[in-house]
């Protein structure tokens, strides 16, 4: 009997990223009756090519398996998400001229602020996203729905402790960057060469005291008004891009 565990992804986008990523395993493809556009003749070929069964089925059926409106006439009967390990990464042979960047997640629980960090983390090229077992949102197919399909081809670890996961990091010479309203320094003053991890806090409290106290740097985005502080996924991605600019 086969035990793996499925999940159903939504969403065109979610669905053909994860086809062309060939990162999960597909069981079923389930098409809308009358959602057959170009897009989803295109993503049909490669089921076809790749022998997937798929599933005509009514809208009605498509929100019932997909537990949402938001399916836009196509899901997919899926394995779960493949989580990568840190070690896989930091550890992989590379040029010694090319630097490492990982985002760490400290308490980001809402599913789309994952989602559009790990969106932007695609196109900047981070190499992992750095995710809690506990007090974190998980990537599931709302976060890949909200990352417009970019969670199937990014690298997210899974840790059980960010504290001892930075000391890992720190010890095999990388500089940890954490993201505080409060700092002196701000993200344009940083040299971000090496590499490096930036710790991105979560909604509302920010980055726990423990966390706070390995990083190297604390650093701010600059503000006119200090009321409210930038959500997650804003403030990682204007770090995420200063990082990307001054390495390019």
């Amino acid at each position: 009997m086969n035990n793996l565990k499925t999940e159903i992804l939504y969403g065109f986008h979610p669905v053909f990223e994860a086809l062309k990523a060939r990162r999960r395993n597909f069981f079923e493809i389930y098409i809308s009756k009358n959602k057959i556009s170009e897009q989803v003749e295109k993503l049909l070929a490669i089921a076809g090519l790749r022998k997937i069964s798929v599933k005509k089925l009514q809208s009605s059926q498509l929100k019932y398996l997909t537990k949402t409106d938001l399916h836009h006439g196509i899901g997919a009967k899926v394995s779960l998400y493949p989580f990568v390990g840190l070690n896989d990464i930091v550890d992989k042979p590379r040029h010694s001229d090319i630097n490492q960047l990982f985002l760490l997640l400290d308490n980001v629980v809402d599913p789309h602020n994952l989602g559009s960090i790990i969106r932007t983390a695609l196109c900047v090229g981070v190499d992992g996203v750095i995710i809690t077992k506990d007090r974190s949102a998980l990537p599931t197919p709302t976060v890949s729905k909200v990352s417009a399909g970019a969670l199937e081809h990014v690298n997210v670890i899974r840790v059980t402790n960010i504290v001892n996961t930075i000391k890992i990091l720190k010890n095999k010479g990388f500089w940890i960057f954490g993201m505080d309203k409060n700092a002196d320094k701000d993200v344009f003053s940083c040299d971000f060469s090496g590499s490096l991890g930036i710790v991105i806090g979560g909604e509302g409290k920010g980055i726990r005291s423990l966390v706070k106290k390995q990083c190297d740097i604390l650093i701010s985005i600059p503000q006119i008004e200090k009321i409210n502080s930038l959500n997650a996924s804003v403030a990682a991605a204007v770090v995420m891009y200063e990082v990307f600019r001054q390495k390019k």
